[in-house]
């Protein structure tokens, strides 16, 4: 991944100073933007993503050109627990130190999704022209995908926790003053840790001239990220434990309960730009 990176930056630099003779492009692109997980037991729904970008091409003959930028995107989405009904277990220590079995049943659990992410695109462009004024235009390169922010609202009709302490065979259902029992309409909100990864990245479109060095960019693209964007070291309960209440628990978020759930990036849409 660090040689992938270091790659893309000192291609980048190389362009910046050959910027002088390149094509420069401003745009945006929207469409389904989905942040796909293999964590068992969940649902996500589709919603629109977006972003904005800037760059140029530098061309290297009158078809092929090299195309670098920056990009700042954001993802949104809202994940839901596939039951209304669901038990959670993690292994949690108590005030005293002592370690204990934390048992979770959250009723009708929901979780907005909203990630924010900065890109850094490396294409290849080729291009032809195929009637007066317009030109196919095909794009194919790889993104770093940085995140810098990925936030999450999780809300839940009612949590109800639950220890079991296995060292002493003692179970405890309903003690509030040390964060066991029923809390209802939960609601908190919270972050996942996140990494950097590479993505793919296709654009199929056509330029239309409008005017002598600037013309209008229509296309459609497909991204897609390979490994996780999530950086955890420990699994965790969706929900986590408070020692002194059943309330202000925090909110882990469901893709925390297994530190190795491959998330990432998946998107398509259109693409509108301007070449100048």
């Amino acid at each position: 991944m660090r040689y992938n990176i270091k790659n893309i930056i000192s291609i980048a630099l190389v362009l910046i100073s050959q910027g002088i003779t390149a094509q420069f492009y401003v745009g945006v692109q929207a469409g389904i933007g989905n942040i796909q997980s293999d964590v068992e037991g969940t649902t996500a729904g589709h919603r629109l993503g977006g972003a904005v970008k800037a760059g140029y091409i530098y061309s290297f003959t009158n078809h092929i050109g090299l195309g670098t930028g920056l990009e700042f995107s954001q993802y949104k989405q809202e994940v839901f627990l596939t039951n209304s009904s669901y038990n959670l277990s993690s292994y949690e220590i108590d005030a005293t130190g002592s370690a204990f079995i934390y048992n979770i049943a959250i009723s009708n659990y929901k979780e907005k999704q909203t990630l924010h992410a900065v890109q850094i695109p490396l294409f290849l462009q080729y291009k032809t022209n195929i009637n007066k004024g317009i030109d196919f235009i095909f794009r194919a390169g790889a993104k770093y995908f940085l995140p810098v922010k990925y936030k999450i609202e999780a809300t839940a009709n009612s949590v109800n926790a639950s220890a079991y302490y296995p060292d002493v065979n003692l179970n405890i259902n309903d003690l509030p003053e040390y964060g066991f029992g029923v809390q209802n309409n939960y609601s908190a909100t919270g972050e996942y840790n996140t990494k950097g990864i590479i993505m793919s990245s296709f654009e199929l479109g056509f330029a239309f001239d409008m005017g002598a060095k600037n013309s209008l960019y229509a296309a459609m693209f497909l991204e897609n990220g390979y490994g996780s964007i999530l950086d955890q070291d420990s699994n965790k309960s969706a929900i986590g434990y408070n020692p002194t209440s059943v309330s202000n628990r925090e909110a882990n978020g469901i893709y925390s309960m297994n530190k190795n759930a491959e998330i990432r990036p998946v998107s398509f849409g259109a693409t509108l730009g301007w070449n100048f």
